[in-house]
């Protein structure tokens, strides 16, 4: 994490508190939604420093989506890490990937350059979004479709990096 020690201001503070409780990735508009929503009367450029701010002390992740919007979610883990990302409901897994991490060092070495930095967003469609899906196609309802499609939640003495959220707080509410 970068050294620089940052006031603990009120939006800060705010914004840190609605990240913490939001599990998937956030937009600064959402964000935003949510704190005047909850009656807080921050500015939306405000939001966006704060998450800049956040972003250089690495204390948020910054995912782009296939649009291009930058969406914000506080990190996990200190570590190094890559995200599955469903594209229909926003649900997010932290992976790791030695052997992406080894590949970016090689080619790198390959072509000269040094100090690599790199980041890797995975997109697909998770185990619940498909399953809702095909049950709309087939008629046949979710739970039981749900059977037949692969779970991404981890079993008993799968490593961390496999851990994702639990199914139904990220799906609650939608």
């Amino acid at each position: 994490m970068a050294e620089t020690e940052r006031r603990n201001t009120r939006q800060r503070r705010a914004v840190e508190d609605v990240l913490r409780h939001t599990d998937d990735f956030i937009s600064a508009q959402d964000l935003h939604a949510t704190l005047r929503g909850a009656g807080d009367s921050i500015g939306l450029a405000t939001v966006y420093r704060t998450l800049s701010t956040l972003a250089e002390d690495e204390r948020v992740d910054v995912l782009r989506t296939q649009e291009g919007e930058a969406r914000y979610r506080l990190c996990s883990t200190d570590d190094h890490h890559h995200h599955l990302v469903c594209r229909d409901c926003g649900h997010t897994v932290e992976i790791e990937g030695p052997a992406v991490e080894e590949w970016a060092e090689r080619t790198a070495s390959t072509h000269g350059f040094t100090a690599v930095s790199h980041t890797l967003e995975v997109f697909g469609r998770c185990a619940s979004c498909t399953a809702a899906g095909v049950a709309a196609v087939t008629g046949a309802t979710a739970d039981v479709v749900a059977d037949a499609v692969p779970s991404a939640e981890p079993r008993a003495g799968e490593p961390a990096a496999a851990r994702g959220r639990d199914a139904e707080a990220r799906h609650a509410g939608r």
